[in-house]
């Protein structure tokens, strides 16, 4: 029996946006200031522990969420990173599902020295791609970067809502993330100065 030499369907599409992405005037934000090409792809156990150093200045300067090591493990399968040739983790992002129809957009990341790449504006675009394949219709992001996503629809709104019998089973959630979206008090100290954004996928 002779195998199939043909790529599963996602590896292709991941391999089409590897090509499309990387096009540095493609973005309103910067221009490229680096020959390097970078790509996306789905994230690996191996990568968490520089996942996490990536996200640690952001972490302490109480820009992103700390999340233990053994969080990044068992949500690991919700990352995408950018990488380079040589395989060093440029940016990454995440995507969580709150629930049918709803879900967040967390730990994006892009290192200090590679940022007005686009890398960041990529990371969103194909989290929002994998959103709309899942199902899902609306996105809730808690940041500081207002501007970066309003430039990709979001928008600041304080007084998002979800049905009783929604938010009854979300506050049962140990997840910081949902604590946040619903605006818990136990999760206040987290969410000081940051502004809450949703946006609608069409």
């Amino acid at each position: 029996m002779v195998k199939s030499s043909r790529l599963p369907l996602a590896s292709v599409r991941l391999s089409l946006s590897k090509r499309q992405l990387w096009n540095p005037n493609q973005y309103s934000f910067g221009v490229n200031t680096s020959s390097t090409p970078w790509t996306l792809r789905r994230a690996r156990t191996a990568d968490i522990r520089a996942i996490a150093a990536l996200m640690e200045p952001l972490v302490d300067a109480r820009v992103l969420l700390g999340k233990d090591l053994v969080v990044l493990y068992e949500s690991v399968q919700e990352f995408i990173v950018a990488v380079d040739d040589a395989g060093e983790i440029l940016g990454c992002g995440a995507l969580h599902v709150f629930w049918e129809d709803l879900g967040e957009i967390r730990s994006l990341t892009v290192a200090p020295d590679k940022k007005n790449l686009g890398i960041g504006h990529s990371l969103i675009e194909e989290l929002e791609r994998e959103a709309r394949q899942l199902g899902l219709t609306r996105l809730f992001c808690l940041s500081f970067e207002v501007d970066f996503f309003q430039s990709h629809g979001f928008s600041v709104h304080d007084d998002e809502t979800v049905d009783p019998a929604v938010y009854a089973e979300l506050v049962r959630s140990p997840d910081e993330g949902v604590a946040e979206f619903l605006d818990l008090a136990r999760v206040k100290p987290n969410t000081l100065g940051n502004s809450r954004l949703f946006k609608k996928l069409a």
